[in-house]
This record gives structure tokens, sequence and C-alpha cells, in this order.
């Protein structure tokens, strides 16, 4: 009986990580009982106590899809407690007068190289794009390239990086100039050929947005592969836009409302992550 008992609780936590690793991915109920040299009916049981663990823990939710081809999903989910714990620390940390740098703008690269951090606020956002197709997520280099890569980890799909410029190595090349928002300046804008197929539904993320010219490009960068944008995601957003934003569906999870260089004080409140409201922007 205790082997009994043993054998069901590995058969648990490796499929609890298998599960973990594989995130939007229908597994076939057939490679679990193959493995573990199972029955269906034992695995559909094991299944059953992952799938209440996960949605007591707020881990996420397993989806069964019924019939010959079905199997079981797992879906990263997030709860708005744990949601709303990640962007007070956020913003506690972007509030450090420390992180003020001339002209007004924050320091983040450290924050931007935190993988613990980054794990959270990338399940965070696929929390919110759980159930839109998703296809790929596009940002531009440098900064927002950490968010992408743990946006994508958790919808389980490919990033894609914008550059400036063309290298050798990227072969045939798209560019298009677009207007940066915060300058006004005509820029650049470089994507391979083959980095992208057509009818992509496309989610664009970057760590920061003012009027949102960046992110309007990429959108125009999209249509000239004949794709869309599933939505925007970004980490901080600038309540001091004095013209038109460009852009006007997107998902923040903290507004930079005022800096003052003067007295060194930065202020920040929560984005429009909770008001947007639902899974859809």
């Amino acid at each position: 009986m205790d082997i009994l008992k043993w054998k069901r609780s590995e058969r648990l936590v490796d499929m609890t990580q298998h599960l973990l690793a594989n995130p939007h991915t229908l597994i076939p109920l057939t490679h679990f009982s193959s493995a573990y040299d199972a029955a269906k009916s034992s695995i559909s049981e094991d299944l059953a106590i992952v799938k209440e663990t996960f949605e007591e823990r707020g881990t996420g939710r397993l989806v069964t899809v019924p019939g010959a081809a079905g199997g079981v999903k797992y879906i990263p989910e997030m709860g708005s407690d744990e949601a709303r714990e990640i962007i007070a620390g956020l913003i506690h940390a972007l509030e450090d007068p420390d992180r003020l740098l001339p002209g007004g703008y924050l320091y983040m690269t450290d924050l931007l190289g935190d993988p613990h951090l980054l794990d959270r606020i990338g399940k965070l956002f696929a929390s919110r794009f759980a159930d839109r197709r998703v296809d790929a997520i596009m940002t531009v280099a440098t900064k927002g390239i950490s968010i992408a890569h743990a946006i994508a980890r958790h919808l389980n799909v490919p990033v894609i990086v914008v550059r400036r410029d063309s290298k050798v190595t990227d072969g045939p090349t798209v560019s298009i100039n677009y207007v940066s928002g915060s300058n006004r300046r005509i820029q650049t804008m470089v994507l391979s050929k083959r980095s992208m197929k057509v009818d992509q539904h496309v989610l664009l993320t970057d760590d920061f947005m003012k009027v949102g010219g960046t992110m309007n490009g990429m959108k125009n960068l999209l249509a000239e592969f004949g794709c869309e944008p599933a939505g925007v995601a970004v980490l901080v957003e600038s309540e001091d836009v004095q013209e038109e934003r460009l852009v006007e569906d997107y998902l923040s999870l903290a507004r930079l409302r005022k800096v003052n260089e003067k007295e060194r004080t930065i202020e920040l409140v929560e984005g429009n992550y909770f008001s947007k409201g639902g899974h859809a922007l």
C-alpha cells in the first residue's frame, strides 16, 4: 500500500512539473499513461488532484479537451491579490529617488534583470491574454526583450525582436520609418523577413510608453507582414502626455504621474491593469 501511495505521489510531482513547463500545450492523456504505465482512469484521478491544487493556490487552471484527439492543457493565471502585490512592489521599487536620471528618466535596468520579478510580471501579463490568440511576442531592442521573454514563457510562444538597423545574420529584411512619440524624430525599424508568418496575432510589449510612437511603429510593421496586433502590454506608462496618445488599447502595470528632479521625488500609481477588466483589452 505504501508503494502505491509513493507511485501516485511520484506521478503527481512529475505530472505537475510537466504541465508547468508546457503551458498552453494540449497534452494527450496517453502521454501520461504511457510515461507512468498507468491506466487512463488513474491519470484522470491524478489530474483532478492537480487541477484542484492549481485552482486553490491560484497557480492557474487545467482545461480538459474531450475526445480521441483531446487531452489536458495548463493555462497560467494569477489572482488579483497576487497581482496587486506585484504591482505595489514594482511601484515601491520605482519610487526610490536613487533611480532618478538626468532629464527625469528612471533607472530600471536592475528590475529588468531580476529573473524572479520578471517571471511574475510575465505571468501577470500572460494571465490577461490567456484566452486571446497570441502567436508571438514582439518588442524593440533592447529594454523590452526581457519582458517579452517573460510573457512568452507563460504563453509558450516565440519572441520577435525588432532592431534599429539590420545585421548580416538577419538575411533579407523589411524596414519602416516611424515618428518617435517622445522626441518626434523619424526613426527606423528593421525586421528579418524570416521572423514572421502571414496572419499571425502578435502581442506588442515594452518597458515604457509615453505617446506610443514605438508601439504604433510596431503595429505598422505588423501590417507589412500581413499580421495583426493581439494587444499591447507595457510595464510603465507616462501620465504626462502633452500630445494625443497614438495607442488607445493597451495594458499597463504602473503609471508615472510626476517626477520632480529638484526635490528628487517620483510619484507612480497603478496602471490600467485592473480598470480594463476581464481577460480582454
